[in-house]
């Protein structure tokens, strides 16, 4: 980690009725600090000078809350060895809690001349007028005095984007919309409540840009996963106050009961490869950040394939990753995390190592032993799929899950043993986990793909409105239109897709594991067949909640679902059932043929209908029938007394 001096902080901290301002740098030959005026005019320079070994900082006296700043750093500029200097650059504060300004593309954003970002000469423009600017703020916020307290195994995740989710909300305001106050409104949280959620997993908010190709097509960054800023809200989602009001969202959800969990992306930055922009790190110190090539650090290692990664086994990096989630935990309440493409976190030049100092000091923090985390286990980079590999602390998406049920209940021959187990918790990665079948998250839709309404409409994607001729996004989906592709005034289709629907979102509610929701899929909100909607800022991917006048039967029966999970222990047992005798000798798990006989090999392999009984005692079992046969069957259920308690299509018990 890096040694700072005691008493000093990194980025722009109040100190003895003035500012301290303190940057990293191990290749810096002079940093200068640069303050604005509330017009983003220019109106003084200052020398920096060291504090310790790499450390640059300055105290100003009379500064305060409001101040906009940057910093430029003088020091070599030699690309070729990894040196990208450029004191025309106006660099962003990594260690900012708030940007004023957006990116605007203009050439003066870039650090190389003409359009060699390999040669030796660099750009003399000034960037200053086309970048955001740092803003000091006042005291960090007072840490989070309460919060939720929900266990992994009582969690259900419901993934949103804060945009999206409230642009077309007929209950919000004008100035709610599409901000995080539109999330905190009262009756967008009772809503969820109703619902049944208990977190809300909110889509990149950390200050982020649009990329460069994007603006070029007319487009905006959707998702978010190009981030500049790993402390500030993103200007994009406030009004005047982005901190206060994403701290009063946090507050709002909290007193419902709910919790708050993060998509973060630390694997990557929105200064992309060599010929993207010098926003921060790279004209801070380019090598002490990203992974280099390593026999030609001219250029970026892309196992994000966003063009650059961070090198998670440098000091500033880690100290970077670790500062920034203490912050939005302990002083922005943030409840938890769920790190994009986290087997970056862990790689290594040689490969993921489950037990990197980086990922051991994230779940050995202090400040961060009450924060759940979350690792998407995969990225693009040498063997990069870890699924099951991240250490106890670690919940992990579980994409293996979502697939398998799409391909269950689509009626692919020869599924129902891998649907078995992807619903029993998909123990051979999870068993022995600390949060035990809890530690996969199970989804069958999420941001990345299609919406659930999508996978029962269209068989291919239809990317087409991104401009990259529909050749991204994911292309096997394991969907079925059924009949059309897309929206169709046919009843037997649309009732059709309608029990396909909630047959996959009733599995998902009764499977060990930890589910999570995409919102919108409770009420058949469709992306019309785009399975990467990232630059789709518009109705396209805006949720249209008229789906909850439509059906609102569909959303209550979702509802339902969720509370028989809620309401039954067995649901959400602690440890992977494998058969074995409760204390009055029945056993807690038996997987069973539609005529009450134990499956075998021959059937797993052979049929999509069976039934999961699961069982605390004699009197306490429950029995989960799948079919996605063609045919309607019997079943014939253990001995003893049985209530029918919910169906995803006609049942009676005889």
């Amino acid at each position: 980690m890096i040694s700072m001096p005691e008493g000093i902080r990194p980025g722009a901290n109040g100190e003895d009725g003035g500012t301290r301002f303190t940057l990293f740098s191990s290749v810096a030959e002079q940093v200068t600090l640069c303050l604005f005026d509330d017009q983003n005019n220019e109106v003084r320079r200052l020398a920096m000078q060291p504090a310790a070994a790499d450390i640059w900082s300055l105290w100003l006296q009379d500064c305060g809350a409001g101040q906009r700043y940057g910093f430029r750093v003088d020091g070599p500029y030699q690309p070729a060895s990894g040196l990208r200097c450029n004191p025309h650059k106006l660099l962003v504060d990594p260690y900012a809690r708030l940007l004023d300004g957006e990116l605007a593309w203009h050439p003066a954003a870039h650090g190389y001349a003409g359009n060699n970002p390999q040669g030796d000469q660099r750009c003399a423009l000034d960037s200053a007028p086309y970048v955001p600017k740092a803003v000091v703020c006042d005291r960090d916020p007072a840490p989070a005095v309460s919060r939720p307290d929900i266990a992994w195994r009582d969690s259900i995740i419901y993934e949103l984007n804060v945009r999206g989710y409230t642009m077309r909300c007929p209950e919000l305001s004008a100035t709610e919309r599409g901000r995080f106050a539109g999330l905190a409104n009262g009756q967008i949280i009772d809503y969820l409540c109703a619902l049944g959620i208990t977190a809300i997993e909110l889509l990149p908010v950390q200050a982020f840009v649009d990329e460069q190709f994007l603006v070029r097509r007319g487009l905006r960054n959707y998702w978010g996963y190009n981030t500049l800023g790993y402390f500030a809200p993103a200007s994009r989602y406030a009004g005047s106050d982005p901190i206060g009001e994403f701290r009063g969202m946090v507050d709002a959800i909290h007193d419902a009961g709910l919790e708050v969990i993060l998509d973060v992306v630390y694997n990557h930055t929105a200064e992309t490869d060599e010929f993207g922009p010098t926003l921060s790190f790279r004209g801070i110190d380019n090598a002490s950040y990203y992974r280099l090539v390593q026999d030609a650090p001219g250029y970026y290692v892309n196992d994000a394939g966003c063009g650059n990664i961070l090198d998670a086994e440098k000091p500033a990096v880690q100290a970077l990753i670790l500062d920034s989630l203490e912050y939005w935990h302990a002083d922005m309440g943030v409840d938890g995390f769920r790190f994009d493409l986290a087997t970056i976190l862990g790689r290594t030049r040689h490969g993921f190592d489950p037990d990197h100092p980086l990922l051991q000091a994230i779940e050995n923090h202090p400040a961060l032993s009450a924060a759940k985390l979350i690792a998407e286990p995969w990225d693009i980079g040498p063997g990069g799929y870890q699924l099951g590999n991240f250490g106890a602390p670690w919940a992990e998406w579980n994409d293996r899950y979502r697939d398998s049920v799409r391909q269950f209940w689509r009626g692919d021959s020869g599924t129902g043993g891998e649907f078995a187990r992807r619903v029993h918790g998909s123990a051979a990665e999870f068993a022995g986990k600390q949060a035990g079948p809890a530690g996969s998250i199970n989804f069958v839709a999420s941001h990345d793909g299609f919406t659930l309404l999508d996978v029962v409409s269209f068989s291919s994607r239809h990317n087409a409105a991104n401009g990259e001729h529909n050749a991204d996004g994911h292309a096997h989906n394991y969907s079925h239109n059924y009949g059309a592709e897309g929206r169709t005034d046919d009843a037997a289709i649309n009732e059709l897709r309608r029990r396909q629907r909630l047959n996959m979102l009733a599995t998902l509610l009764v499977s060990q594991g930890t589910p999570m929701l995409l919102a919108g899929d409770e009420f058949g909100h469709s992306q019309q067949g785009n399975n990467n909607a990232y630059a789709q800022d518009n109705e396209l991917t805006w949720l249209d909640r008229s789906g909850l006048l439509h059906d609102p039967e569909f959303t209550a029966q979702v509802s339902a679902w969720i509370a028989l999970r809620r309401r039954e222990p067995v649901l959400r047992w602690p440890a992977h059932m494998h058969g074995e005798t409760n204390d009055d000798g029945t056993a807690n798990l038996a997987w069973l043929q539609p005529d009450g006989a134990h499956m075998d090999t021959e059937h797993w392999q052979q049929t999509l209908a069976f039934s999961m009984v699961l069982c605390s005692a004699a009197d306490d079992q429950l029995a989960i029938l799948f079919n996605a046969s063609d045919a309607a069957g019997n079943f014939c259920l253990p001995a003893g007394s049985w209530d029918l308690q919910l169906a995803t299509g006609t049942a009676e018990l005889t």
